[in-house]
């Protein structure tokens, strides 16, 4: 095992962070971490919006839900799909195919990824907030997004003030399938269900009696966020 591996299998989500700014070279190397992401046809179709501003990092925060660490951290990065350049650069591209979208989405997640991992490994932390879809519009809004382009979600980067267990993940023999799909071991739920329950009873913050299976279909249950699709719409996206 090397250093890589294991920044990444020691990572955990930070939400509490000390006061302390993250130096301009640090955040100029986790900017070209991102950068050197995979981009699918190297269609580079990502925008990200490193927000500074005291009262949009408070809106924000609102918008989000509430979570007060959009306002404190360090830094926070919002990342976006972006086909505006594409437009401006041709007028007549298409980029209103929802294979497109897919693209955008992914290859945020994967730069994202990059840009959280580089800031690990120099001792940071940091957290996803997709909290920001909640209100897409008035964030939107508030960050002056153009046509053919879309909020995605934030991320909160600082140092950190906690040190949170590392949460359990899936087993990999539930994960991984070879040459075809195969069915769903539900012993190995059953297992991994105890393996939560015992985390969420005995972590350090937020501590709770319930198992994944309990968690996950419960959250599956009702609507998740059906005004998704229509602001998708409304900024030239996902529409075909």
């Amino acid at each position: 095992m090397n250093s890589t591996i294991e920044t990444i299998l020691s990572h955990c989500s930070i939400r509490k962070f000390t006061q302390d700014p993250i130096k301009s070279e640090q955040l100029q190397t986790i900017i070209q971490a991102g950068l050197a992401a995979s981009s699918s046809s190297l269609l580079q179709v990502v925008s990200i919006i490193r927000v500074t501003d005291k009262e949009k990092r408070k809106q924000l925060a609102q918008y989000a839900g509430n979570q007060a660490y959009v306002e404190s951290a360090a830094e926070f990065l919002v990342f976006c799909i972006d086909y505006q350049r594409h437009t401006a650069i041709r007028p007549d591209v298409q980029v209103d195919f929802t294979e497109l979208t897919l693209i955008g989405a992914v290859d945020s997640g994967i730069m994202a990824q990059n840009c959280l991992l580089a800031a690990e490994s120099m001792g940071l932390g940091g957290v996803y907030i997709g909290g920001l879809r909640n209100n897409a519009a008035h964030v939107d809004e508030l960050l002056g997004l153009p046509s053919n382009s879309a909020i995605l979600f934030g991320m909160c980067l600082g140092h950190p003030d906690q040190k949170p267990e590392v949460k359990p993940r899936l087993p990999s023999e539930v994960i991984l399938h070879e040459n075809q799909y195969q069915a769903l071991d539900l012993e190995a739920i059953k297992t991994y269900d105890q393996t939560m329950q015992d985390y969420y009873a005995n972590r350090s913050s937020n501590q709770k009696q319930s198992t994944w299976s309990q968690e996950v279909t419960g959250k599956l249950a009702g609507e998740s966020r059906p005004h998704i699709l229509p602001y998708l719409h409304s900024k030239g996206l996902a529409k075909r």
